[in-house]
């Protein structure tokens, strides 16, 4: 069954995509562990020619966090794609099940410390200037702080235009996991909510909402964890690991961050709505509220597909292995 609708679905998306989409992946990589599914999906879209991953960014800045991202980009056979870890002021928020502990020590990784990363901003920067106009589409599954400094970086060497004239220039758009629609909290904007405010009031392209209540109904990872031929497999590990840890993962863990990578590969449409209009955070709270507007050009996602099929097509994607 599950095979059917996947092949179904492949045959779908083939015919409607023909090149890749070129995707900055900003993530906190840890403190929860659905980024390590949402990395494993981007992949699984590269290796099918759907993605063109050209950066991997941490948002976060606990030591290892870039040898965590060159370990899985090392393990899905793309050990040069570059890595970011933010320079100035961040927060260092790390897992507690100490998955990404496990993932240095087993796995190789050429970066060791977060020193031999680039600068957040300045790989944003460099990145973006090399891409054709309206080409990047930025995913964000962590906090909003890089994106925060991007907008407000000045001109320099790589560019003659300050961040947000860059972006407005280069990006096609934004896909954020972020926010509860259509009013409330959720982690990723509250923990930074000045940069979240800044960012989602300013930012200069069409921005896509992947909200927590869109996550919280699929919950993935069991059959990866079960899939007793795959072997050695790093998003294996972090869900093996994780998953006996919290009561309320004993189906699996909530999936956010890859149902922000799906869409912003894939498009929303086979799976969600959308409701048009603008975000507002709080910028001391945290909290989001929402403002319809037809001619707006922010978006968040509203259930279409049951969750229980998307379930099943990101727990197939996660058990992708590399070429």
């Amino acid at each position: 069954m599950i095979a059917c609708f996947l092949v179904c679905f492949s045959s779908l998306v083939s015919s409607q995509q023909t090149t890749p989409v070129k995707v900055i992946f900003d993530s906190d990589m840890g403190p929860d562990y659905d980024d390590a599914g949402a990395i494993a999906l981007l992949h699984a879209f590269a290796d099918q020619g759907k993605a063109e991953v050209l950066a991997t960014v941490a948002s976060t800045k606990y030591a290892g966090v870039a040898a965590v991202l060159n370990a899985f980009n090392t393990y899905f056979k793309r050990p040069g794609i570059p890595v970011g870890v933010p320079k100035g002021w961040a927060l260092e928020l790390k897992d507690f099940q100490h998955w990404t502990d496990t993932i240095i020590a087993n796995y190789p990784h050429a970066v060791n410390h977060n020193e031999e990363a680039e600068d957040a901003v300045t790989l944003y920067r460099r990145i973006l200037a090399a891409q054709p106009d309206h080409s990047v589409t930025i995913i964000t599954v962590g906090f909003l702080t890089n994106l925060d400094n991007l907008l407000k970086s000045a001109p320099d060497k790589l560019s003659p235009l300050d961040g947000k004239a860059l972006v407005k220039k280069k990006v096609a758009k934004l896909v954020s996991m972020a926010g509860r629609f259509p009013a409330g909290k959720e982690f990723n904007v509250d923990q930074h909510p000045q940069a979240s405010h800044n960012v989602f009031e300013s930012w200069p392209t069409p921005v896509w909402y992947s909200g927590f209540e869109i996550g919280e109904k699929i919950k993935c990872g069991l059959p990866l964890v079960h899939n007793n031929s795959i072997r050695n497999n790093p998003v294996k590990d972090v869900f093996r690991i994780s998953i006996p840890l919290a009561a309320e993962d004993s189906s699996g863990r909530m999936s956010w961050d890859e149902t922000a990578v799906l869409v912003g590969v894939l498009g929303y449409q086979q799976w969600y709505n959308v409701k048009r209009g603008k975000i507002k955070v709080d910028a001391a709270s945290g909290a989001n509220t929402w403002v319809n507007n037809e001619k707006g050009d922010q978006y968040y996602l509203v259930e279409k597909a049951s969750p229980a099929d998307v379930q099943k097509l990101i727990d197939e994607l996660m058990q992708h292995q590399p070429k």
